[in-house]
């Protein structure tokens, strides 16, 4: 194993004296903590599980042993769920393995040392009856917005977005190394949902209550590395689970960048993000602000101007505020304020704005012959919203916060 290489003498003895003892230890204590077959979320089911942190850690140290049968096949009857044994971690040497096993040892560290007792929650959710969006008569409620910090360093208290592979952690057992994977190995409980989550289809997400952070990073992608051990001094809640929420919503991949533009795609995301922010049993007027950024951009090609007001758009439709975070980007951060208190002071309902969308694909996508269109959408917006600000007491209220760039 090519994580030995980068240990010095005393980590090694740690790890084979210590850690990895303790580890099996925790394995074969499944019979006793895992008494019954754990249930699985599929497709179309409205469903939540409940485990302990400790058969959580249980069934992670098992997948670190790779001792789940039928899981390492595409023919298998679990072909459509995410692998869970961790095999291809232990493939090759490359510096993104060595700095996720070190991530997650030092979580296995942790929980052998003292074993956790909260609990966690996972809730598979489907949305039946989307709404209206050409019809809709909701305002954008509000907006914060920043160029610094991050959704798990600075959402606390909110819904916390996992830009998310349909096969939720995406490649955290493989290559994959960015949001999704990230938020998996420092909260290494979510990577428990892929033992039991089915695929998610168009109407699904996933929502996990009670996750524990327990590594701190630095980087991204190629330059990403684990730091330290973090303690999490979440609350918890009555059920003893840590007050951390947050939910799985896959984007489209596109091929091309016109693409994103035709209606049934902004239709689909729209209902997948609105899938994740909306409660059925909730009263709309306490549910709390929903943290997010680029979602669905990056690797999946979508463009972060169109992806900022989807989520406004959805958001609003559930109830909810948005703290965006652009991770560095201020051109952005400024862009997207601008449009938001451009539409919040001129009353632009998320109908009137889907409308917009459909226009814009008709008039600048649909016949055009170059990858991207000669006028950008904030611009076509801009130019289609002339009607004047209606005068308005409680626009104070209403207008988007933004966080000025660090000089």
């Amino acid at each position: 194993l090519a994580l030995f290489q980068y240990l010095e003498l005393c980590e090694l003895q740690q790890l084979f004296e210590g850690i990895l003892p303790d580890m099996v230890e925790l394995a074969l204590s499944a019979p006793r903590l895992c008494t019954m077959p754990i249930p699985l979320l599929k497709s179309g089911m409205n469903h939540s599980l409940t485990l302990s942190q400790e058969q959580i850690a249980c069934l992670l140290a098992n997948a670190f042993f790779c001792t789940f049968p039928r899981r390492n096949s595409r023919k298998s009857e679990y072909c459509n769920y995410p692998e869970i044994n961790f095999y291809r971690l232990f493939e090759g040497s490359s510096p993104r393995k060595i700095e996720k096993l070190k991530t997650l040892l030092c979580y296995f560290r942790r929980v052998t040392e003292t074993r956790p007792n909260g609990l966690v929650t996972f809730t598979r959710q489907a949305l039946t009856s989307p709404p209206d969006w050409e019809s809709s008569q909701t305002q954008l409620k509000r907006l914060h917005i920043t160029c610094k910090g991050t959704i798990e360093d600075d959402g606390y208290g909110m819904l916390q977005v996992d830009f998310a592979n349909r096969y939720v952690g995406g490649g955290v057992t493989g290559h994959g190394l960015v949001q999704e994977e990230i938020r998996f190995l420092i909260n290494p409980e979510l990577i428990v949902s892929r033992l039991f989550t089915e695929a998610l289809e168009h109407n699904e997400c996933l929502i996990i209550t009670g996750t524990e952070q327990y590594s701190k990073y630095s980087g991204y992608a190629e330059s990403y590395k684990w730091q330290k051990s973090y303690k999490d001094e979440t609350p918890r809640d009555d059920w003893q689970r840590r007050c951390t929420e947050i939910v799985a919503i896959d984007a489209v991949k596109y091929r091309h960048f016109l693409e994103q533009f035709l209606p049934e795609k902004i239709t689909r995301e729209l209902n997948k993000a609105y899938c994740g922010f909306y409660r059925s049993n909730s009263n709309v007027k306490h549910l709390p602000a929903v943290a997010t950024g680029n979602w669905g951009c990056g690797a999946f090609g979508g463009d972060t101007r169109l992806k900022a007001l989807i989520q406004l758009m959805a958001a609003a439709e559930a109830g909810r505020d948005v703290a965006y975070f652009t991770f560095g980007d201020a051109q952005l951060m400024r862009d997207v304020h601008e449009m938001h208190t451009f539409l919040a002071e001129r009353r632009v309902t998320v109908g009137q704005l889907y409308s917009l969308f459909i226009q814009y694909f008709n008039e600048e996508c649909k016949n055009c012959r170059t990858t991207r269109p000669h006028v950008s959408l904030y611009s076509f917006i801009f130019e289609k919203v002339s009607a004047p600000a209606a005068s308005n007491p409680e626009q104070d209220s209403r207008m988007s916060h933004v966080t000025p760039e660090p000089q």
